[in-house]
This record gives C-alpha cells, structure tokens and sequence, in this order.
C-alpha cells in the first residue's frame, strides 16, 4: 500500500530486545556518585522506610558522606571503557544482537543513570519495535531489582499513546541453560587457578531480613541457585550476602563475616563466585575481589581468588540467547 504524500513517516515493523541492568554512575567521582545515590536510594522498592523519615537521613547524612567513599571504590576498578558493569552490559547487547541478526533489535539500559531504560524504550518504539521483550538481567527475583525495573517500564508506557506489546523475562535462578552457563564457568576458572580450593563460596547481594518475611522469593532462590550448582559441581557451594546497608538485620551468613571466619575453620585456600550477578560491577570488583581477599588473607587464609560473572562470556552468552530465544516463540519468524 502506498502512504498518502502527507503521511508521517512509518518505520519498518521489527521485533525488540531490550537487555536491562540496575545502574552506574557515568563517572568515579564524588558529583555523579552522588546523582546515582540520590535516584538509587529513593526508590521505594530499593529503602522500604517512609520517605517522611527516610529522605531527611538521605540527603542530610548518606549523600554528604557516601559519595566521596562510593567514587574512592569505583575508581579502583574503573575501565578505561568506563564502568565495568556498563561495559560488559553493552557487550552482552552486541553478542546477542550478532546471534539474532536483522530480525531482533537489540539494546541495554539501566534502571538508574544512563542509558536510561526510558530514552532506550522510545528509542526502540521509533525505530519500529511494536513488540519489545523486557530482558531485566537478574537470574534471582528481588522486588528491588527486576520488580522495580518492571515498574520503571509500566510508568514509562503511561506516557506512551501508541503503545508496544510487551513480553518480559522471568526469574532463571534454576533454569538449566542458566546452571549449565555457571557449571561450566566455574569449572573453568577452577582448572585455571594455581591452587586447589578447600572451599567454593557463592556470595550472593544481601536484602534486608523483612522482605523474606513479606514474602519477596529472592532469599530462596539464591539458595536453589547455589544447590542446583553445588550438584551440577558435585562439590558443595557455601552461601553468603553480601552489601549490607544500615542497621536492620539482613539475610545471613554476611560475605565479610564467612570471610574472616573461614581460615579458623581449616578453609585457607577459597574460590568465590558471585552468581546472583550476570556482569561484574563494583560489589564484585570491589567488595569481595579486593576487600574480601584483604579479610581473609588477614584472617589467615592463604590462597585466594575471584571467579568473574558469566559477563559476555561464549558461555554466557549462549545462555542469554537460549533464554531470550525461549521467551520470543511465536514472534520470530519460522526457522
């Protein structure tokens, strides 16, 4: 059919991808730390405490204080690319869009900073998306994580007139392309490592205790997660959270605490893993690959090493795409 002359113009029908990760600032330096902080730690989701109270702690203490230390441990694992977690984000976008070819539009965006997950879904509107599936890059679910990212994307579509259909990744904690992608990582950075471990630690992102007793499935699924791989292995797979903010109690054992823990307990060469995260960020890089090997060669360990996440790994990669491939039947064209 031809458009009338004074027809806007139409972009071409196409199928979107849009692969989404919790956030960085664009730079390690206190100013942009700080306007990361401020959009993190509002959301209601992420601090569940009235924002009557909350707020004045937020701006009054944690974002005059915070920043400088948060922009300190961001540089000691800054890229020259950037953030790592955006870099190895964007990578994991290029893989997959190499595996899908023309017929799916591939992107990223992260909930907080840039590229925003807002500007990213528009983007992909105008260029002809009229189905979109919502890829929210956590094996785990967390409220905090996929469920407000899921909402980021509701309240974006209520300023949307033409809307596009929408299909969204669940939770693969216990998926087995998901076990399979960590087995055979693991495996390999075993292999490679100079020593034998006495002990395999999985370190998973803490939350606060309350939320498994308000009925949020993550603490449960880091556990399945870890049992499943402990199989797979057929080694076991120690659990901890890491990450911990404020003064309520969290989930248990505490990454820090095991760490200094371990050696007294005949553990002095360990491996950790972090599974609960598909790309490497600062509480991998820097919270458990650098301050966690300080803990626990002080505490008498001897050897110690960090496994990397699944990144934009041949393996992870692979599994993203079996994932991804899953969730768009019936919108790619027949093979």
């Amino acid at each position: 059919m031809t458009l009338p002359a004074d027809h806007p113009p139409v972009a071409p029908r196409r199928i979107g991808v849009l692969l989404m990760n919790l956030g960085t600032p664009e730079a390690p330096e206190a100013g942009p730390v700080r306007r990361y902080l401020k959009q993190f730690l509002s959301d209601r989701r992420v601090v569940e405490i009235p924002p009557i109270i909350w707020q004045p702690i937020l701006r009054l203490f944690v974002l005059t204080t915070r920043p400088s230390k948060s922009a300190h441990a961001y540089a000691q694992i800054w890229t020259p690319e950037g953030s790592p977690l955006a870099v190895v984000t964007r990578d994991q976008a290029a893989a997959v869009q190499v595996r899908f070819g023309d017929t799916v539009m591939v992107d990223w965006a992260m909930r907080y900073g840039r590229p925003s997950v807002e500007e990213k879904l528009k983007a992909m509107k105008d260029a002809g998306c009229d189905r979109i599936l919502i890829a929210p890059l956590y094996p785990q679910y967390s409220g905090a994580t996929t469920g407000t990212g899921f909402d980021e994307v509701a309240r974006i579509l209520g300023t949307m007139r033409w809307q596009p259909a929408l299909r969204t990744l669940p939770a693969y904690h216990d998926d087995p392309a998901y076990i399979g992608a960590l087995k055979a990582s693991v495996e390999a950075g075993l292999r490679d490592l100079p020593f034998t471990p006495d002990a395999v630690l999985a370190s998973f992102h803490s939350m606060p205790e309350r939320t498994l007793r308000l009925g949020d499935p993550y603490h449960c699924h880091c556990q399945k997660t870890a049992r499943l791989l402990s199989e797979a292995l057929g080694r076991e797979v120690l659990v901890s959270f890491q990450s911990r903010l404020g003064r309520a109690k969290w989930l248990e054992p505490a990454t820090d605490t095991t760490l200094a823990a371990l050696p007294g307990k005949g553990v002095k060469r360990l491996a950790v893993i972090a599974p609960g995260f598909s790309a490497d960020n600062l509480e991998t890089l820097e919270e458990v690959a650098i301050r966690g090997q300080e803990t626990f060669v002080e505490s008498g360990g001897t050897d110690f090493a960090y496994l990397p996440c699944l990144n934009a790994s041949t393996a992870g990669v692979d599994m993203l795409s079996t994932l991804l491939s899953r969730e768009l039947a019936g919108w790619l064209p027949p093979q």
